[in-house]
This record gives C-alpha cells, sequence and structure tokens, in this order.
C-alpha cells in the first residue's frame, strides 16, 4: 500500500505544472510547463514563451512575440497571426485558420478537431498549434 501511494504521490508531483498538449487523437505530442517552458513528447525542451511574450526556440534565439492584445509576431516583429479573445485564430490578412475553444479542444478552420491543449492559454496553443514549429 505504501509503495502504490509513493507512486501515486510522484507521478502527480512529475504532472505537477505543466499541461499536456495532445494531437486530435489524444495522442500526447508534448507539454507546456506553467513557466512558458515548451516540451516534446519526451519532455525534452524545445522552447520557451517568456512572461513578456517573446518566444524562444530551445537554443533561446527569440523567434517571436505574443502581443498582450493577441497578435502574434515573428522575430522580425511583422504579425503573422492573431488570436482573438473568443479562441478564433487569424493569419495575417485575418482570415481564419483556426479556434481554440474554452475547453482547450483545438480546432481547424472547418471546424474539425486537430488538438487539445486544455488549461493552456490560447494565445500558447496558438503559438504551438498555428504559428510556430518547434523541434
Amino acid at each position: 500500500m505504501k509503495k502504490t501511494l509513493f507512486f501515486c504521490s510522484l507521478l502527480f508531483s512529475l504532472s505537477l505544472g505543466a499541461q499536456t498538449i495532445e494531437s486530435g487523437s489524444h495522442s500526447t505530442t508534448g507539454y507546456i510547463k506553467n513557466d512558458g517552458t515548451i516540451e516534446n513528447s519526451s519532455h525534452s525542451t524545445v522552447g520557451y514563451i517568456k512572461n513578456d511574450g517573446t518566444i524562444e526556440n530551445k537554443s533561446r534565439s527569440t523567434i517571436g512575440y505574443i502581443k498582450s492584445d493577441g497578435t502574434i509576431e515573428n522575430k522580425s516583429r511583422s504579425t503573422v497571426g492573431y488570436v482573438k479573445k473568443d479562441g478564433t485564430v487569424e493569419n495575417s490578412s485575418h482570415s481564419t485558420i483556426g479556434y481554440i475553444k474554452d475547453d482547450g479542444t483545438v480546432e481547424s478552420s472547418s471546424h474539425s478537431t486537430i488538438g487539445y491543449a486544455k488549461g493552456i492559454k490560447k494565445e500558447w496553443a496558438a503559438v504551438v498549434y498555428f504559428f510556430f514549429k518547434l523541434d
């Protein structure tokens, strides 16, 4: 009984502070920690989202920015898209490219489910699913 309780506590503490990024079929594709660290499914760090909205790759090079109004920019500060308050994700031309629902469901522009990002800020989920490929 003590072993079971210990392992349950260990698993809980390992998952504490990280939200799972899943594919449309619920396979884990990565994690985003509360501090903005982005990990792949093997828990290797692939990027960072800093408190000021700066997006960095695993080498800590700036690759983009999230502005307070939901605008997503590349490293040159050119707008690549927008995340509206209602979760609508638009490209730089304001065409809808997807949706991030309040329950964390991520949908394509045709409302097909492409993933799940429960408990993750909508802007952070948009960075991962729509705007930047982090390896």
